[in-house]
């Protein structure tokens, strides 16, 4: 779908001063252009009718009619990013609003977080002969990488992986025992949803931490529902991979302690080699 507006937003400086002019009428108010005519336009702009012809062929509309088509689609799709942000702008303020918004979001993770989901994937994962770690895309990829690190140290066999071919392919090799975690923010990866369901043909238990009613949860065996409360100031980062970094964090607990001694173990073991070939600080993280 052609974004008409950010089309214009972009390529504005490079139109000629007729163009430019009914570019600023075009987004300085999308919705009352939506309800003009030609005529309208072309008379608000002070240009001829032709003009508004030739400027929305150059935009790669066939015509005026097509142009206003393809504007209401922009329109609706994003909407919030057209008002001007009225969120906070001091430093304080913007801290307080995504501390605030991160503690809400743990909380209310705790008190959705469905337990027994949590117990079956960590049973499955540790019980599994290789863990595949799957997302695609911002935070969905630093979760799949972040699972890697979690589970590794547990002393299990994981690799993870965010590009959609790959996903697929090493779903479609993989060996009978291995297990497949998917992490979706949106729950619309449709590529890796498609992995996902090659996995399930080739019989691959598979997990998906991701929103309840999505294409992902779908293609779920154990399903981990994240939900929680977006921001609307469109400056603030999503707190939703607070929660996301939450569940995963009670899933490698739990499984760490389903491991119990062979765990302890390999930590140990690694703490060991930071100790002596790092700073010598036991007290430190183990390895983050």
């Amino acid at each position: 779908m052609l974004d008409i507006v950010g089309l214009l937003q972009t390529e504005k400086h490079a139109f000629t001063r007729s163009e430019r002019a009914l570019t600023e009428i075009v987004l300085s108010d999308v919705d009352s252009v939506l309800k003009m005519s030609i005529v309208d336009l072309a008379a608000q702009a002070d240009v001829s009718p032709p003009t508004v012809t030739r400027f929305c062929r150059r935009l790669g509309c066939d015509s005026y009619a097509d142009f206003k088509v393809r504007l209401a689609q922009s329109r609706f799709v994003g909407q919030r990013y057209f008002a001007p942000s009225s969120g906070p702008s001091s430093v304080r303020e913007i801290a307080q609003g995504v501390i605030n918004g991160i503690q809400s979001t743990i909380y209310d993770t705790f008190e959705q977080c469905d337990f027994d989901a949590v117990e079956r994937a960590a049973e499955s994962l540790v019980k599994s002969h290789f863990i595949l770690s799957y997302g695609s895309g911002g935070a969905s990829s630093m979760l799949a990488t972040e699972a890697e690190m979690r589970f590794f140290r547990l002393g299990l066999k994981v690799s993870s992986s965010t590009d959609h071919q790959v996903q697929m392919m090493r779903a479609a090799s993989a060996a009978s025992g291995t297990c497949l975690i998917a992490f979706s923010l949106s729950g619309n990866n449709l590529p890796l949803s498609k992995a996902l369901a090659v996995a399930g043909e080739y019989g691959l238990t598979r997990i998906v931490v991701s929103r309840a009613g999505s294409a992902m949860a779908e293609q779920g065996d154990i399903f981990l529902p994240v939900t929680w409360r977006e921001n609307q100031d469109i400056l603030r980062p999503t707190p939703g991979r607070y929660a996301f970094l939450a569940i995963l964090d009670i899933l490698a607990q739990t499984m760490a302690a389903r491991l119990g001694s062979p765990a302890v173990a390999s930590m140990r073991r690694i703490k060991h080699q930071l100790v002596v070939n790092r700073d010598g600080d036991d007290a430190q993280p183990l390895g983050d």
